[in-house]
Parts: structure tokens; C-alpha cells; sequence
């Protein structure tokens, strides 16, 4: 397979969600676009323990917003205090004004609604795996 100029092959995708169904499918997508590097977590309290075991195996969650145990503006919240340059795409059904204002208050980097395409998934993932690769770049020349 050729090298993807989107970059996509250097995201390594972490996805929080409790639903397995929801899971499946990010997967499918992710593999489709070509992400190779893909890790889940069935909520926000697994995905920082993940975190926190293997941070540096990961440089972009995508997260789901209701969850039990640990929300995903939480999960947020909680990276932000680690590592606040983190990719973190929100997926929500309640794209409310209040919910955006809170998680860009958070730095969110992008926000899906559900239900979702692979064309959106791709297209917010774009701007992320530039972020991601402006990121690499950096420490390489350093």
C-alpha cells in the first residue's frame, strides 16, 4: 500500500466509546482511511488508565460524550491536565451550545455528530493527522 499524503498512517487512534456496535465501526472507518494504529476503551475511566500506562502509543482520541463511570468532556478535562496538546475529536448526538462551549473551553480539537459518515470521520481526522504530522516535524528538527 502507498504511503497516504493525508498522513493518516501516522495517527495512532485511541477510540472511547461504551458502545460495541459504535467501536466496530470507527474501526472499519479508521482502517478504510488508513489508520493502521487503532486502541479502544469502553469508557473514560479504562481510556486513562490506558493513558496512563501507554500515553505515548497514542496521539489522538476520538471519544464518544455519554458514557458511564467517566463521561467524555470529563476524559477531556482530564487529558487537558496531562497533555493539552492531545488530539481529542468529540463524538456527540447533544451537539448543544452549551456542550460546545464547554468542550472548546477545553481545547477540543474537532466534534462529530452522530449518526456519522466515513467522509466526515475523514474529514475531520484530515486536520488532525496535519496537526499531528506539524507535531512530528517539530521534533524532528529539534
Amino acid at each position: 500500500m502507498s504511503k497516504s499524503p493525508t498522513g493518516f498512517e501516522n495517527l495512532r487512534v485511541l477510540i472511547v466509546d461504551d458502545e460495541r456496535s459504535v467501536v466496530k465501526i470507527l474501526r472499519m472507518m479508521l482502517a478504510n482511511i488508513g489508520v493502521t494504529q487503532i486502541f479502544t476503551a469502553k469508557d473514560g475511566m479504562e481510556a486513562l488508565s490506558f493513558l496512563g500506562e501507554c500515553n505515548e502509543m497514542v496521539n489522538t482520541i476520538i471519544c464518544d460524550w455519554n458514557m458511564p463511570r467517566m463521561s467524555g468532556i470529563k476524559l477531556l478535562e482530564q487529558v487537558r491536565t496531562t497533555d493539552p496538546d492531545m488530539a481529542f475529536v468529540m463524538v456527540t448526538g447533544r451537539a448543544t451550545l452549551e456542550a460546545v462551549y464547554d468542550a472548546k473551553s477545553l481545547n477540543v480539537t474537532a466534534f462529530v455528530a452522530k449518526p456519522f459518515s466515513q467522509d466526515e470521520i475523514k474529514k475531520k481526522l484530515e486536520l488532525v493527522a496535519r496537526r499531528v504530522g506539524e507535531q512530528m516535524d517539530g521534533v524532528v528538527l529539534q
